[in-house]
């Protein structure tokens, strides 16, 4: 592993298409990626019973633990290993055991709200926002919810148009201004490819690495 890791952060609305772009952009590069789901960082509800949980807006950006994603993400950068919590879909609530993550030559931030929080963004060296249009998005949140984790129809599409649509439009679709690229219409082909080449050579030590990571007080110098 070489420090400092390249840091990626991949943000966009539900079923934008987050988790593909993530998946096959380092689909082979084998154990030299780890990959940050920010679902994960979801608040810990084990003081609420499951019917509060399940009444939680999820979609909104204090359902997340930001300062455990901070300090983890920054243990990482340090060479350090993280006990990661795991977010578990079917209690709405995480896990009782975290799962160890090892630092890596590239890692993957991931969710809808990725590039929100203004120190993870400090932290990331590439930002990627995936675009997809509201109809494709919203078919496949009904996919994901109903076929795969067994929930009702109209509580999905009640959801959707309560907290979802609203969230995304509030705070999600925002956080465009702070990516670097953004892709569109999904999994796009031309836009995957080149972000692979730069993965792979960053692991494979073939990137140009004249740069440093810009402290956050030069970041903010340049806004």
């Amino acid at each position: 592993m070489t420090i400092p890791s390249f840091v990626v952060g991949i943000a966009g609305g539900t079923g934008a298409g987050k988790t593909t772009v993530a998946r096959l952009i380092t689909e082979n590069v084998g154990e030299s990626v780890t990959r940050i789901p920010i679902d994960n960082y979801y608040e810990d509800l084990s003081h609420l019973d499951l019917s509060e949980r399940e009444a939680v807006n999820y979609d909104h950006p204090s359902a997340f633990e930001w300062e455990l994603l901070r300090e983890q993400l920054s243990t990482l950068l340090e060479g350090r290993p993280i006990e990661m919590p795991v977010y578990d879909f079917e209690i709405h609530n995480r896990k009782n055991e975290p799962t160890t993550v090892e630092p890596t030559d590239v890692i993957i931030v991931e969710g809808i709200l990725a590039l929100y929080d203004e120190k993870v963004n400090e932290m990331l060296d590439l930002r990627l926002y995936v675009e997809t249009d509201a109809d494709v998005r919203i078919l496949r949140r009904i996919q994901r919810d109903v076929i795969d984790r067994g929930r009702d129809l109209e509580g999905v599409i009640d959801q959707y148009l309560s907290t979802v649509k609203p969230m995304h439009d509030q705070f999600i679709e925002p956080t465009k201004k702070h990516a670097d690229l953004i892709i569109p219409e999904g999994a796009n082909s031309v836009a995957v490819n080149l972000l692979e080449e730069k993965v792979m050579a960053e692991v494979h030590g073939d990137a140009v690495r004249d740069w440093e990571r810009p402290s956050p007080e030069t970041r903010r110098d340049r806004r």
